[in-house]
Order: C-alpha cells, then sequence, then structure tokens
C-alpha cells in the first residue's frame, strides 16, 4: 500500500463537513452534465448531518421523479462506506430486486469515483446485493421482508418499502412492513446506528405515518424532509406558493396534467406527500362551529352505522358508530356525541343498548336494515331487545356520497355544530377525508341521523338536555 493512499484514508476516516460531500458529489455528476438542485443540495447537507451523528434518524419525503434515490440509496452510501472503515450498510427496499438495482448503481459508483475517497471495491465483490469494501466496509441489498438474519447495520436505508396503491390500501400489508420493521430490521441496527428512510407517501397509516405518530408518543425523534411537487406556505426552500420543485425537470403545468389525471387524493398523497387531503371532495369544515353546551330545547336522535368484527393484528375492520344529532328551534343541527366502537356482535349489541338507556327513551335510534332475510332477522332481534325505544330501521338507498349530501350542504351553510368534546378530532378527520380516506363509518352514521330529522315527522313534544348530554 503506498504511502499517498495510506493519507487517503486517513483523511477520508476524519470529520470533514458536508460541503465536502457535496462537492464530491458535484464532481461525480459534472461528467454526466449533472447539476444538484436547491432540494438536492438540502438532502446532501441533512445526509452529511447523519454521516457525522448530528442527528440518527432522517426521513425524507419527495415526489416521484425528484432524484432522491440517485442522492440517498446510490451516492451517499457509497460516501459512508469511504468514510467509515469496517461498517455495515444494509439497504431495503419493497423488493429484492429494486434493493439489489440500487446496490449495483453503489458498486458502480464505488468503481469509478472511490479512488478520490481513497477506497476501493474487494477484489472477489462482484454480486449486486452484496460486496465489500478494501476497507472491510460491506453492503447488504435486501427486500423488505426479506432474510437480513445474523447482519448488523451501522447504517440502514429504507427505500420506497411499498410498491402500489394496493399494497397501501392493505391494513395486512401495512402491517407486515411495520412489524418488519420493528422485529427484523431494528434488531439488525447497532447501538450508535443510522436510519435513513426514503419514501413517497402513500397512506396516512404508511410506514412513514407510524413513524412520525410514534415519535409524538416517545418513539424515535426523526428530521424530516419534506419537500411537496407544489410549494405550500411556509416552503423550506423559499418557493412561493405552487412553485414546482424541479421546474427544469416538470413544470407546474404538467404537475396539473397529473393532478388532473390522478384525481385529488393519489395527487396529494403521492405528490404533495400529505396523504390525507387538507378538504375531502364533498364536505368543506371551514364553517363547522364548535360549542360548549348543548341547547336546552330540540328533537334529537341517534342513528347508527353497525359493523361486527372485532380489531386483531393485521385486520383493520371497519368501527360500529352511534352519532347523536339534534336539532334546535332554530334549526341548526348540534352534533351532541359519538360513541364508536369495533367488536363481536355480542360487544356491539351491549353497546347499543348501555347508549340507548344512556340517552333516554325520548331518543330515537336509527339502524340501517341489511338487504335480505338476514338483515330483517337482525333488526327484528334488536328492536326487541330494545323494547320501550323508539327503534327506525330503513335500508341504505343509493351512494355514500349521495346519502352525505345533505349533511354536506348543511356543514357548508354554517348549520352544524359540534359539542366540544374528546371524539371531535377523529370525526373532523374523517369528515375531512371522505370520500378519499379509509373510513367512512362516522359519515355513514352522520347521514342517516340527518336523514330521520329531514324525513320524519317531528314528535308531538319536546325535549330538555341536560347540561352534559352525552
Amino acid at each position: 500500500m503506498s504511502r499517498r493512499l495510506t493519507r487517503d484514508r486517513e483523511a477520508a476516516s476524519a470529520p470533514v463537513s458536508a460541503e465536502d460531500l457535496i462537492s464530491w458529489v458535484r464532481a461525480v455528476l459534472e461528467p454526466l452534465g449533472q447539476v444538484p438542485a436547491a432540494h438536492h443540495l438540502c438532502l446532501l447537507d441533512a445526509l452529511g448531518a447523519l454521516d457525522r451523528a448530528e442527528h440518527d434518524r432522517l426521513m425524507v419525503l419527495m415526489p416521484p421523479g425528484s432524484a432522491k434515490s440517485t442522492f440517498a440509496s446510490v451516492l451517499f452510501p457509497a460516501w459512508f462506506l469511504a468514510r467509515h472503515p469496517r461498517c455495515a450498510v444494509i439497504a431495503a427496499s419493497h423488493t429484492a430486486q429494486l434493493a439489489e438495482h440500487f446496490g449495483r448503481r453503489v458498486r458502480s459508483v464505488l468503481r469509478e469515483h472511490g479512488a478520490a475517497l481513497g477506497v476501493a471495491l474487494a477484489t472477489d465483490s462482484r454480486a449486486a446485493g452484496r460486496f465489500e469494501t478494501d476497507q472491510a466496509a460491506e453492503y447488504f441489498a435486501a427486500g423488505v421482508h426479506g432474510p437480513i438474519t445474523g447482519r448488523r447495520a451501522d447504517l440502514a436505508i429504507i427505500d420506497d418499502p411499498v410498491k402500489s396503491w394496493a399494497e397501501a390500501d392493505s391494513a395486512t400489508a401495512r402491517e407486515h412492513v411495520w412489524d418488519w420493521y420493528r422485529a427484523e430490521l431494528m434488531t439488525r441496527l447497532k447501538p450508535r446506528g443510522r436510519v435513513v428512510l426514503i419514501m413517497t407517501r402513500w397512506h396516512e397509516d404508511d410506514l412513514g405515518g407510524r413513524l412520525l405518530a410514534a415519535a409524538e408518543t416517545g418513539g424515535d425523534r426523526w428530521q424530516v424532509l419534506r419537500f411537496p411537487a407544489l410549494a405550500e406556505a411556509a416552503d423550506p426552500l423559499g418557493r412561493a406558493p405552487g412553485e414546482p420543485l424541479w421546474p427544469e425537470w416538470e413544470t407546474a403545468a404538467a404537475l396539473a396534467r397529473k393532478r388532473a389525471a390522478m384525481g385529488e387524493r393519489a395527487f396529494a398523497a403521492l405528490y404533495q406527500q400529505s396523504p390525507r387531503p387538507e378538504a375531502g371532495g364533498l364536505i368543506s369544515l371551514s364553517r363547522l362551529a364548535r360549542v360548549d353546551a348543548a341547547p336546552a330545547r330540540g328533537r334529537i336522535v341517534r342513528a347508527w352505522d353497525l359493523a361486527a368484527t372485532a380489531a386483531s393484528a393485521g385486520r383493520d375492520p371497519d368501527w360500529t358508530v352511534g352519532v347523536k344529532l339534534m336539532e334546535e328551534d332554530a334549526g341548526r343541527y348540534i352534533v351532541l356525541d359519538v360513541v364508536r366502537l369495533r367488536g363481536a356482535p355480542a360487544e356491539v349489541e351491549r353497546a347499543l343498548l348501555a347508549t340507548a338507556e344512556a340517552d333516554g327513551r325520548s331518543v330515537a335510534i336509527g339502524l340501517p336494515q341489511d338487504p335480505g332475510q338476514a338483515g330483517r332477522a337482525q333488526i327484528l332481534y334488536l328492536t326487541r331487545r330494545l323494547a320501550g325505544f323508539v327503534v327506525r330501521a330503513t335500508p341504505e338507498t343509493g351512494s355514500k356520497l349521495v346519502r352525505a349530501m345533505p349533511a354536506a350542504a348543511q356543514i357548508d351553510a354554517g348549520n352544524v355544530a359540534l359539542l366540544r368534546a374528546p371524539w371531535n378530532q377523529a370525526f373532523v378527520e374523517e369528515l375531512r377525508d371522505f370520500p378519499h380516506g379509509v373510513k367512512d363509518d362516522q359519515v355513514d352514521a352522520l347521514a342517516r341521523a340527518f336523514a330521520m330529522l329531514t324525513t320524519q315527522a317531528p314528535p308531538a313534544r319536546r325535549i330538555s338536555v341536560p347540561l352534559f348530554a352525552r
């Protein structure tokens, strides 16, 4: 080994600034006629800080076509392998094929540009998904769920853990990715190991969403780079609202065409990195008020949307929901309470009976009647169990959108309020996401409650409501 090469390797293992990473990347890209854009420089800066252990968890959320993988899954791991002799890198993607594709590109970068970093590939490293440097640094690529037992990682890179809408919308698939991350990948990480997650958001409950939610309750804290395709207010890059992320690659006009073709839900998730649009396609919440106490008088109903499957590992069943709605004398509607549970048929029945007793016999109960003999038998059974209460069972007709329109119109007119309570947040989130959201049980129950109040004749007498109405 020459003295010059020894000095180069000593320099490579010494602390450097993020600018050195940026300078090296510029040198790699220059022969290709490529220059890092502003969002690439921000990404490289964050990766340089991770390399120096200023933080150890980095989440990169950018739209398709933003070249995030080129910088974070190809150039950066080559840099990291050279900077840290005897380190180990595990790179994972939704399939082994994609992971090996990135590995092949990392190996190519090291072969062509490693000399500038004082490192070379080991002579026997020919596999795309597994190779070593002459400094005993190791790179191992695997698909999510692929075998990584026996491996250890100083750096774990997860790039695109989700491959399709079908997988993103599957509660079972999302649970599998989450279990793999916690039980397999994280157990392979060394005590001071670092993690980079590079992804396009698909679903509010995808791996990125779960990690961010866990961070709010004591989990790992993540440095997050979120760059939407079209700039929003307070853009971290200083773009004006609506300005494209990388206009040299994709203009605002081209993104508008994609948005029209894809629909709002897909564009908001994949391109804006916001898997739940700020506003649903039907219900506007800007005029939905909160009240601290229920009006003293009005007509009240409790409408139910029924489900009968308990939650379990890998399953995301529908909810049983009971919405209690008042029409006050002045004509305004107040949502007084929402009961929401997942349970087996016996648990649902107990909840219906307990809620009816708490509401009182003057509150009419609305139940959906499924078509066929089984639906009629269920309603007959529940009506008998609710003897002494006013029970109105009707079949659901028309699409969910059509049934929700009367409620949406009243909300948009500013004629609906919520009694301030802990259930408000989940209720509002579902209204906001409808009809793009994963669940619509609360919307269905609200639509039934409105139908009860607007299509049924009012009772002969009015009732008083306790201050703390359910």
